[in-house]
């Protein structure tokens, strides 16, 4: 008797604990937060909380495998992070930017396209993950990439974590 109850006990406060962190969490969320550039006029978009989720979603079944906490696998140089993204050829830290990246990536300086390289919906046959993703799919997981570093700054892209 004694053990079911102490059972439901710490399930009751694992319960409360997740639900204020959950809180916690969603109030870093605000709509400053969501702001991120639209265009390289530098015009501004609010991601939705549901394309926000979305986008995380779509990022972790299709972009993690490479790409795990914004850094990237086959090139540590390059990682997701707005200052790397700024850089590279055409543009790539903002939403139109990423998107067309997805749809047609290039070499980091333009010049080479690389779709047989990197998963794209040019090249949706190779990269099977990439068949089923709409444009709205697309701007989600943009959206996600670019959220990203505002959540966890020190992380994302490759940053250093200190214990």
């Amino acid at each position: 008797m004694f053990r079911k109850l102490f059972g439901i006990f710490a399930a009751t406060i694992l319960l409360t604990f997740q639900f204020v962190v959950g809180s916690a969490c969603a109030v870093q969320l605000d709509p400053a937060t969501r702001t991120v550039t639209l265009n390289e006029s530098g015009e501004t978009t609010v991601v939705s909380l549901k394309q926000l989720k979305e986008g995380k979603r779509l990022f972790n079944n299709t972009c993690s495998q490479c790409h795990p906490g914004g850094i990237t696998k086959t090139n540590q140089n390059i990682g997701l992070e707005p200052e790397t993204l700024a850089l590279a050829t055409p543009n790539r830290n903002n939403i139109e930017g990423l998107v067309d990246y997805l749809k047609n990536p290039t070499t980091y300086d333009g010049e080479e396209e690389i779709s047989e390289l990197h998963p794209s919906t040019k090249s949706a046959d190779i990269f099977t993950e990439m068949r089923n993703l709409t444009d709205d799919d697309l701007e989600a997981i943009a959206g996600y990439i670019l959220v990203q570093p505002k959540v966890d700054p020190i992380r994302w892209g490759g940053g250093k974590i200190y214990y």
